[in-house]
């Protein structure tokens, strides 16, 4: 699935990513789900891959051991928000190292 719940509202988005937990719970099949969203991507998964910028290279391989069955009240939980820092901090290197690479293309 690749941003299947991108252009909804909050409050649809919830309940799509709810729904999916259920149906994932109830089929146990495998899912793979694309997201630019961090908190989606914690919620809805086992494991969370974190890609670098074109060319998209994986740079972080990460379990979510979070209990189940899961809801979006997990979002406040201490564990949650541990495990969304540790997924920010590559993704804000990257964007780091591109601004710097637009600004040092920009200056010529």
């Amino acid at each position: 699935l690749d941003e299947p719940f991108g252009a909804l509202d909050a409050l649809t988005r919830v309940q799509m990513q709810e729904w999916l937990l259920e149906l994932w719970e109830s089929l146990g099949k495998t899912i793979v789900l694309i997201t630019h969203d961090v908190d989606e991507a914690i919620l809805l998964s086992d494991r969370v891959y974190v890609l670098t910028a074109r060319p998209g290279r994986i740079t972080m391989n990460v379990e979510v051991d979070l209990p189940r069955p899961r809801d979006y009240r997990q979002v406040t939980e201490p564990e949650f928000a541990l495990l969304k820092a540790r997924l920010l901090e590559p993704l804000r290197e990257e964007s780091s190292r591109q601004a710097h690479a637009r600004s040092g293309r920009d200056s010529r």
